[in-house]
């Protein structure tokens, strides 16, 4: 697999796998230009942050494709799905099942917690700060995974979408498994994206897409987000990891191109 990809990069924030194309392109920091994106795609994703910004408590389930392109320049598609359980400030779990790994994420607080179920193996990573905006930039430093989709639900969601977009429209409207939305599409100097949010008094996302432009095929990071509980009664089990009977522990982790962990055989 690894000799046949190339590098991607997915996110807004620019995060790579490898865990620096900003470096490694020399692109220089874009001055503040909030005032470029449209007063009517710049309310809309203001109210959709806010919102996520303010639920203390939610879950929700998600669709993920992530595309490569091979050195022959064939684009193959790699999809996971999961769940997310979110406490704010500083509980998290995370489910994913993908082409290659079924692997849960919990963070209580203190420990991030990463288990392959397939291999009976985890490994762990003490975060910097109480919170899951300080926990998941330590698992993209310590391990390279890309958590493309984390932006949204970070603690200011549109200061991390919005940094350093030089064009924002209200592109009208779409709909996503049925449900009414607002498509909204960004540039920056990296990379194109695009989200629809749901209409109403529940401004929800729904659908997320980033294109990493200066990649030859300009692949794409898609992300789809169903079944939101925003009152949920939430186990608080789940935010604490128990090493199974047997599992072992690894003193090092890292994730492959398509942002799947791997470790000794981490699946």
């Amino acid at each position: 697999m690894k000799e046949r990809t190339v590098g991607i990069c997915y996110s807004a924030r620019f995060w790579t796998l490898g865990g620096a194309c900003i470096i490694a392109f020399g692109i220089a920091t874009t001055p503040a230009i909030a005032q470029q994106i449209e007063p009517e795609a710049d309310k809309i994703l203001h109210a959709m942050a806010d919102y996520v910004a303010g639920l203390k408590t939610f879950t929700v389930n998600y669709d993920a494709d992530t595309e490569v392109v091979d050195i022959e320049g064939q684009k193959l598609q790699y999809s996971a799905s999961g769940s997310i359980a979110v406490e704010r400030p500083g509980k998290l779990h995370v489910s994913r099942k993908g082409t290659f790994v079924d692997a849960v994420l919990t963070f209580d607080g203190k420990t991030v917690s990463i288990y392959g179920k397939k291999a009976n193996v985890y490994g762990q990573l003490e975060s910097p700060g109480p919170t899951i905006d300080e926990a998941v930039e330590e698992v993209r430093a310590a391990t390279g995974f890309d958590a493309s989709g984390a932006d949204l639900f970070a603690a200011d969601p549109y200061a991390v979408l919005a940094e350093d977009v030089i064009k924002g429209v209200h592109v009208g409207t779409g709909f996503v498994d049925g449900v009414e939305c607002d498509q909204l599409a960004f540039r920056n100097p990296r990379v194109d994206w695009q989200i629809w949010i749901q209409k109403g008094d529940q401004p929800l996302p729904l659908k997320y897409v980033i294109t990493t432009k200066w990649v030859t095929g300009a692949p794409q990071y898609s992300l789809r987000l169903s079944d939101w509980n925003v009152a949920p009664q939430i186990d608080q089990a789940q935010f604490t990891f128990t090493a199974p009977e047997g599992a072992r522990k690894l003193e090092e982790m890292s994730a492959d191109e398509i942002g799947e962990f791997f470790a000794e055989g981490v699946q």
